[in-house]
C-alpha cells in the first residue's frame, strides 16, 4: 500500500439529484470494499466531494457502485479563482504531464453548473488551457484521455455570481453506475403497481445495505419486486414476502395508461428474466410481515424494504376479533381474515425481525414517514442489537417526508428483553397526512393533500403520488 503522502486526491462530481443520500452511499460503498481514504472535503449540498485514495483502482472500484456520483475526476487542479488555477496547472508534476504524449488523442470536457453558457463560449474556455504542452490531436469519439474543466456557480437560480466561486481540472478516470437506473426505468419495466420503488432510490437502498456477490437478501413487504432488482443488479440472491396476494401474483389492477389487463406472465419473475437476473430469483409468496415463516436459525445477509404507510397501500395484517374454527372441508380455500396493522406495529415487527434474522454485521434499509414538523431524531424507532449507520431524508411536500435509515446488527439477541423500542413518533401519520390543519403552519393545505391521493396516470402511464406506499 502506498505511503499516504503518495496519494492522489480525486474529485468526485456528482449527479443533481438526491442531494441528501450522496454522502451515506459512498461512505457505505467504501467501507463494503474497504477502499483506504481520506476525506479532504464533502459538503453535503455543493456537487461535489474531494477525496484521497491510493489508487485509480479504488476510484474504478468505488465508481462501480454508486448512482448519487456522476463521474471520478484526478484532481490536477482546484481553486476559488481561474488565474490561480491556471498557475498551478502552470507547474504541474511530471506523473501528470505523461499524459501529454504526441500518441495520446484527447478531449476536453467543460461542465458548468448552475449557469447556461454557449458552445462558443465553452470552445473559449477550453482555449483557455492553451498553454498546457498537449502534443496530442483531438478525438471527441475516442480519446486516449479525457480531461475535464468544472466551474461552479453556487446553489442559487436566482443570484447567478459573475464569476464562479470553484474552479477544478482533471483528467477523466470512470463514470459512475448511473447507465443503470435508464436500464432498470419505470418507463419501460415489465411489471410495475403504483409503489413501484424508483430505480435510483432502489439502488441507493441496495448499495446502503452493502449487498455484493452471493448475498442473500429479503424483501418483506415485497410489492411488485423493485428492490429485488436493484439487490439481484448487485449480485444478491433475492426473496421476499407480501400478504397481498393480487400483487404477488400480478394480477391487481394495471396501473399504466390505457392498460385494460394484465398479461399472463406480468409479475416479479418476469421482471427479472427481462433483465437476465432470473439465476438470482429465490421466490416470493403470500406472507403475513407480522409473523415471519423463515427457520429460526436462517440468517439473511440484508434486509432493504419500503413498508406500507397507509397512504395509498393499506397496512393490515392477518387477523380477527372473532375466534371461530374453521371446518376442515373449507381450509383449502380459506382465505384469512385481516385486520389493521399500525405503524408502530410494523416497525416494532420489523426491527425484530431484522435482529433475530440478519447475520452479525448484516444491514437493514427501510423507509419511514415523517411530519416534518414534528420530526426528531431521538423517537425514531430503535433496538438493542441493531446500530443506526445513516439516516437521510426525501422531502414529499411542505409538511411531510420520509426518511431511509440504515440500520447495522452488532449482536445476537440474547434475552427477550432485546426488542424494538418504538416511541411515539408520527404512528398517525396518515391521520395527519389527510389533515394538516392539525399541523401548525399548514392549515391550507388540507385539500391539496386530499388531492393527492386523486393523482393517476399520467405522463409516461405511471401513477406518481409522493408517498410510495
Amino acid at each position: 500500500m502506498a505511503a499516504r503522502n503518495m496519494w492522489k486526491s480525486y474529485l468526485l462530481w456528482c449527479a443533481n439529484e438526491h442531494v441528501s443520500f450522496r454522502i451515506p452511499e459512498v461512505e457505505s460503498v467504501l467501507a463494503m470494499y474497504k477502499i483506504p481514504h481520506t476525506w479532504i472535503e464533502k459538503p453535503e449540498e455543493n456537487p461535489w466531494m474531494l477525496i484521497s485514495m491510493p489508487s485509480e483502482d479504488c476510484a474504478v472500484k468505488l465508481m462501480k457502485r454508486c448512482v448519487t456520483v456522476r463521474s471520478i475526476i484526478e484532481l490536477w487542479a482546484q481553486s476559488t479563482t481561474k488565474e490561480h488555477l491556471d498557475d498551478q496547472l502552470k507547474t504541474l508534476p511530471a506523473e501528470f504531464t505523461s499524459y501529454f504524449k504526441k500518441e495520446n488523442k484527447f478531449k476536453v470536457v467543460v461542465d458548468i453548473f448552475n449557469k447556461v453558457i454557449s458552445q462558443e463560449e465553452k470552445i473559449q474556455k477550453i482555449e483557455s488551457f492553451s498553454y498546457l504542452p498537449i502534443l496530442g490531436s483531438a478525438n471527441l469519439k475516442n480519446p486516449d484521455v479525457t480531461y475535464y474543466y468544472y466551474e461552479f456557480f453556487g446553489l442559487d437560480a436566482g443570484r447567478i455570481p459573475e464569476n464562479p466561486f470553484n474552479y477544478f481540472f482533471g483528467r477523466w478516470i470512470s463514470d459512475s453506475e448511473r447507465t443503470a437506473v435508464a436500464k432498470y426505468s419505470l418507463k419501460t419495466r415489465h411489471f410495475i403497481g403504483n409503489t413501484s420503488m424508483d430505480p435510483q432510490l432502489s439502488m441507493i437502498m441496495a448499495n446502503l445495505a452493502q449487498i455484493d456477490n452471493g448475498h442473500i437478501v429479503v424483501d418483506p413487504f415485497v410489492g411488485t419486486g423493485s428492490l429485488l432488482v436493484a439487490a439481484a443488479h448487485f449480485g444478491g440472491y433475492v426473496c421476499g414476502t407480501d400478504i397481498d396476494y393480487l400483487t404477488i401474483h400480478g394480477r391487481m389492477k394495471p396501473t399504466r395508461a390505457h392498460q385494460k389487463k394484465r398479461q399472463p406472465n406480468e409479475d416479479i419473475k418476469g421482471n427479472l428474466k427481462t433483465y437476465n437476473l432470473f439465476s438470482r430469483y429465490l421466490d416470493v409468496f403470500v406472507g403475513d410481515a407480522s409473523t415471519p415463516v423463515w427457520r429460526s436459525n436462517f440468517r439473511f445477509d440484508s434486509i432493504i424494504t419500503d413498508p406500507p404507510y397507509g397512504i395509498r397501500e393499506s397496512t393490515y395484517k392477518v387477523g380477527s376479533k372473532k375466534i371461530a374454527p374453521i371446518p376442515d372441508e373449507m381450509l383449502s380455500t380459506h382465505f384469512p381474515s385481516k385486520t389493521q396493522y399500525g405503524l408502530g406495529d410494523i416497525y416494532k415487527d420489523l426491527l425484530n425481525f431484522a435482529a433475530n434474522s440478519l447475520k452479525l454485521h448484516g444491514r437493514l434499509v427501510f423507509w419511514i414517514p415523517i411530519i416534518r414538523m414534528e420530526y426528531d431524531p431521538d423517537l425514531l424507532p430503535e433496538h438493542p442489537c441493531l446500530e443506526t449507520i445513516a439516516n437521510s431524508e426525501q422531502i414529499l411536500n411542505l409538511h411531510s417526508s420520509r426518511r431511509l435509515i440504515t440500520m447495522q446488527k452488532i449482536m445476537e439477541p440474547k434475552e427477550a428483553e432485546d426488542s424494538a423500542i418504538i416511541h411515539n413518533l408520527q404512528y398517525t401519520f396518515r391521520h395527519k397526512f389527510f389533515n394538516t390543519s392539525e399541523i401548525k403552519g399548514h392549515g391550507k393545505e388540507d385539500e391539496s393533500a386530499r388531492n393527492l391521493t386523486k393523482r393517476s396516470k399520467r405522463g409516461n402511464g405511471i401513477a406518481k403520488l409522493p408517498c410510495d406506499k
